[in-house]
């Protein structure tokens, strides 16, 4: 296991806030260079400023909008071509709204798909080439509790996370003969700004405040895969516990948590 993370390029989407952020500020405490990838610029001078004021780290930043197949390619050749060679990639980079399928607007479902999917795998798709030449390379993928337990009014962004584990498992299956590794992160409900958009009415937030998870707490649980890879965690624990009988015992346990699934 690694003691820290020597400089290591890590690559973060979604990073100008919540999760992203707080997981760029945790590898630069770690000793790694993370490179800021978000939409928003002005956010993004502000977290790289933040990490050069209390790390000395210098994180380097790159709007990008992942849903945009050509500048996802654009901006990993700037990153190897201006900063170096990537040790992993973080494909945080996700947002939901929160409906049911009668109401949901079909934009908002190719929206969804456009960034959780197709441009979490763009991503991807741009490092492995490198990381298999260069011997070594690590793919996090930050997916969702919501991959393995579905809930009403999140079936379009249970089923983007769904695909997201999908292609996740797949990867490592097909890079088993190669010393890169592959990572799932399936966090529970996290306090952030994801709430804003996902869930506007507020309910959600406030049914589900008891057992919210803290960004600084998952992104230290990411940030450790770095030096300890593992092909998957669950967070909290017993969330992971839950989708373990939910695949077992789908009609038992939705007739035992019926009511604490449709929170939304």
């Amino acid at each position: 296991m690694k003691k820290n993370l020597n400089k290591d390029i890590i690559v973060i989407t979604g990073a100008s806030g919540g999760i992203g952020k707080e997981l760029a500020i945790e590898v630069a405490k770690q000793g790694g260079t993370p490179v800021l990838l978000a939409r928003s610029i002005d956010k993004l001078r502000a977290v790289s400023e933040h990490i050069c004021c209390t790390t000395g780290i210098k994180a380097p930043i790159y709007t990008l909008d992942v849903a945009d197949l050509n500048a996802v390619e654009t901006v990993f050749k700037a990153i190897y071509t201006e900063v170096g060679a990537i040790s992993a990639l973080i494909n945080n980079a996700g947002f939901a709204v929160f409906d049911t399928v009668t109401d949901a607007d079909l934009l908002d479902m190719e929206n969804m798909f456009k960034v959780n999917v197709f441009g979490t795998i763009a991503c991807t798709k741009q490092v492995l080439p490198y990381m298999i030449m260069q011997g070594y390379g690590h793919i996090i993928f930050i997916a969702s509790v919501a991959s393995k337990i579905p809930t009403p009014k999140a079936s379009v962004y249970s089923a983007t996370k769904h695909a997201v584990l999908g292609f996740a498992n797949a990867l490592r299956m097909e890079l088993h003969n190669s010393p890169l590794h592959v990572s799932v992160v399936n966090p529970g409900p996290v306090r952030t700004d994801f709430f804003n958009v996902a869930d506007k009415s507020g309910d959600y937030e406030k049914n589900v405040q008891s057992y919210m998870l803290e960004p600084a707490y998952v992104s230290k649980k990411t940030a450790h895969l770095l030096k300890k890879p593992k092909r998957e965690i669950n967070l909290p624990i017993w969330m992971g516990a839950g989708a373990i009988l939910y695949q077992l015992c789908p009609t038992i346990f939705q007739k035992m948590l019926g009511k604490h699934m449709n929170k939304k």
